[in-house]
Order: C-alpha cells, then sequence, then structure tokens
C-alpha cells in the first residue's frame, strides 16, 4: 500500500541520517527531560482525561446493579457402624456391609461426589424454579440453558483446606442469596439421600434374595439329613459307632466265656445233657447277635436302631457326614449373612443428614460488588496510559509533520484513500 512505503521509506531515511542517529544516541536523562516536557506540555489534558475517566468508573460502579454474598458451610455427616455391636460377625462381612461404602465420607471421592450433586441439571432446575430466576435474571431466548449458565457464573462451590464445603451464591437480593445458598444444601442432603437410600434398595434387594435362597437352601440341606437318618437310624454316627463296638466286644467277651464253659461241660458229661445244649443255645444266640451287629439283620422298620451295622459305618459315615456338613455350611451363611440383611434394610430406611450445616447463609449487609475502589483504581491506571498514548502519538504526529510536510501529507492521503476505500459505498475513480 502506497502509505505503508512512504513510512518505511521515511523510517530508512531517519536510519540513515546522521543527524537522527545523533538524535537518538541522546542520554536518558535528555530522554526524561524531553519525557517531563511532553507530559507538562499537556498536563492539562492528561489531568483532565484522568479525573473524568476516574470519577466516570466511579460513577458507573455507583449506578451498577449492587451484588451480595451469601457463604453457607457444611461439614460430612458422619455414619455410625451399626455392625460394630455384633460380635457373631466376622470381619470380612463388616467390609461387605453396605454402610461401609456410604460412610466413608471426607474423602475425595465424597467430595466429588457432593460437586456433582451440586452441580447436576437436577438441583440446578429445582434452584431456578423455586426462585423464578427465568424473570429475575430477564432471560428470554433459550431460558432453560441461559438461566442454568447465569446461576453456574453466581455461585461457587469450594472445599476448603479445613475439610468443609462452602457454597457461595451472588445475587442482587441479600435475602434471596442466602436462601438459595440455604436451599442449594438442602437439595443437596436431599439429593444424597435419596441415592444412597437408592444404593442401599439395591444391596437390599440383592442381600434379600440370597438370604431367601439361603433359607431354602438350609432347609433342603436339613430335610435331606432327617431323610437319612431316618432311613438308616444315624442319629449320632460317632456315639452310634462307639456303642456298636461296645456292644460287639461284650457279646464277643461272652461268647469266648460260654465256649470255655462248653468245653467244660463236654469234657464230663454227654453231648444230650441238657446243660450242654443250654450252653450250646446261648453260643448260637451270641454268634446270632454278633452277626446281626455285622449286617444290620434282624432289625424291624420301626424298631429303634442304636446299634450301626458294622458293614455300613464306611458308606453311612461319609453320606453322613456330607449331609451333616451341607447342613453346616448353609448355616454359617445364615449365620453370615443376616446381619448384612438386617444392616440393609437399616440403610434403606435410613434418612439421616448427609452434610451437617457448620454456618448457615445469612443475608450481607453490605454489598460485594461493583467495588468502586477497584473501579477508580483500574480507570484512573487504564486513563493514565491511554492519555500518555494519545499525547505520544499527537506528539509524533507533530514532529513528523513539521519536520517532513509533503511525506506527511501523502501518508495522510494514502491512510485516507486505503480506509475510507474499504466502505461498500465509497467507489474509487
Amino acid at each position: 500500500m502506497p502509505h505503508t512505503k512512504d513510512l518505511s521509506a521515511h523510517m530508512d531515511q531517519t536510519s540513515n541520517n546522521p543527524g537522527s542517529q545523533t538524535d537518538g544516541a541522546a542520554s536518558a536523562g535528555d530522554t526524561l527531560v524531553e519525557f517531563l516536557q511532553i507530559v507538562t506540555r499537556h498536563r492539562k489534558f492528561i489531568s483532565r482525561f484522568v479525573l473524568l475517566s476516574t470519577l466516570g468508573a466511579i460513577l458507573l460502579a455507583l449506578l451498577l446493579p449492587k451484588w451480595y454474598k451469601s457463604t453457607a458451610s457444611v461439614f460430612p455427616a458422619e455414619k455410625a457402624d451399626l455392625l460394630g455391636g455384633l460380635d457373631g460377625i466376622a470381619s470380612v462381612a463388616k467390609a461387605f456391609s453396605p454402610s461401609r461404602a456410604l460412610s466413608a465420607l471426607g474423602t475425595n471421592s465424597e467430595t466429588d461426589r457432593y460437586m456433582a450433586i451440586l452441580k447436576s441439571g437436577s438441583v440446578l432446575v429445582a434452584v431456578i424454579q423455586k426462585f423464578d430466576l427465568v424473570n429475575v435474571y430477564g432471560i428470554t431466548s433459550y431460558p432453560g440453558e441461559r438461566t442454568a449458565k447465569e446461576l453456574m457464573s453466581n455461585v461457587e462451590f469450594t472445599v476448603e483446606s479445613e475439610g468443609n464445603l462452602t457454597v457461595t451464591v451472588y445475587d442482587r437480593d441479600p435475602q434471596r442469596a442466602a436462601d438459595m445458598a440455604n436451599f442449594f444444601v438442602e437439595m443437596l442432603n436431599k439429593t444424597n439421600t435419596e441415592l444412597m437410600v437408592q444404593n442401599a434398595r439395591g444391596n437390599r434387594s440383592f442381600i434379600e434374595n440370597r438370604y431367601r435362597k439361603n433359607l431354602e437352601d438350609l432347609r433342603a440341606a436339613e430335610d435331606s439329613l432327617k431323610s437319612f437318618q431316618k432311613k438308616f437310624g444315624v442319629i449320632a454316627l460317632p456315639e452310634q459307632t462307639e456303642a456298636s463296638i461296645k456292644g460287639a466286644a461284650e457279646i464277643v467277651g461272652q461268647l469266648a466265656l460260654k465256649d470255655v464253659q462248653l468245653g467244660v461241660l463236654r469234657r464230663s458229661l454227654s453231648a444230650d445233657n441238657a446243660s450242654v445244649q443250654g450252653v450250646q443255645i446261648e453260643i448260637d444266640e451270641l454268634r446270632k447277635k454278633l452277626g446281626e451287629l455285622n449286617t444290620g439283620t434282624g432289625v424291624g422298620a420301626n424298631d429303634p436302631r442304636v446299634f450301626v451295622p458294622f458293614k455300613m459305618i464306611p458308606d453311612l459315615g461319609a453320606e453322613y457326614v456330607r449331609r451333616l456338613r451341607n447342613v453346616e455350611i448353609q448355616y454359617k451363611i445364615l449365620q453370615f449373612i443376616t446381619p448384612l440383611y438386617e444392616q440393609a434394610k437399616v440403610e434403606e430406611n435410613r434418612q439421616t443428614p448427609s452434610v451437617l450445616i457448620l454456618d448457615k447463609a445469612a443475608p450481607a449487609e453490605r454489598k460485594t460488588k461493583p467495588k468502586v475502589s477497584l473501579y477508580a483504581l483500574l480507570a484512573l491506571v487504564i486513563s493514565l496510559v491511554l492519555s500518555f498514548f494519545v499525547v505520544f502519538f499527537l506528539e509524533l504526529v507533530g514532529k513528523l509533520k513539521a519536520t517532513h510536510p509533503d511525506r506527511f501529507g501523502r501518508i495522510v492521503s494514502s491512510l485516507r484513500s486505503d480506509w475510507f476505500g474499504l466502505r461498500p459505498w465509497h467507489r474509487r475513480r
């Protein structure tokens, strides 16, 4: 563009001009003096510009709507371990307790959970509807989305180093700001409690199904053991086996004694003698009884069985132990799962608060923003910088105009041609 070429030529000429190089090598003291001279010449403009800008910023801060801040502070509520007093529960049962996962408060995961709840759409919609924020914020188009964004820009959720969670709300009405902060805490408690109850309900449903299945399995195992005992007369296998051994030993001893007695009688009496025959009959009965103990025969179906047949002891023992073991396993499971089931029912019906209110939000006594002092300070700094820029730019233009009027005219003409040529209604000729 023409003005760019002229400016470049002017800069090249200035850099190649020995006088310009001499002027550019002025000392720092001369530069400071020149700076003070320029500021002094334009002191009225600078002071008025800065003063008016600062006063305008102060006036703007006074006229802008006042915003008030209210803060509520909460602490996570500690959950008591209701399984702690149950001595019959194994430690693994406590580890799988529903309350363990729901009572680990104060951790990072729990803090993230609270943050997610406070920023959730359901909580924001509840706050918007309760306080009619669509009309309060004056939202006309896309009320749901834009109102939620406006609300999020006016709230702050912060986890302090001490572990408490603060909910800060900014609003033009101090009372509404306090009510909104307290309502956020209320919704946090309500939503978190509903989520915990939902989780506990799922745990309770799962544990209840397993509990009922365990009762069925235990009943089936008991019935199986009962039918086995009825069929084979096995009530207490170890005791019955011991009794069988003792009874057999006593019969064997009597049989040995009768054998000796029979031998003695046969030496002195004939085989047809009544005494010899009587002893022989006793020996036959003892041997018959011993055979019944070995085989289990000779006992009616309805007769009580005290002695277990020796031949059946291995098979009966293995089957008895297997069925008894099933009963004991199901009973152990019942001991394990019953407290969990009761705990799950307690958790499902628990309505204790999730967080405890440390400081309830109260209406602010004075506004939070806009801060007049901050507006005045920013206006003072910005206006001072702008005034210096304007003054030095005017000085530069004036010096260029005085030293190179022809070149200055061409630059101005080129700028006007280039910039005004961008207008759609302007046509170059």
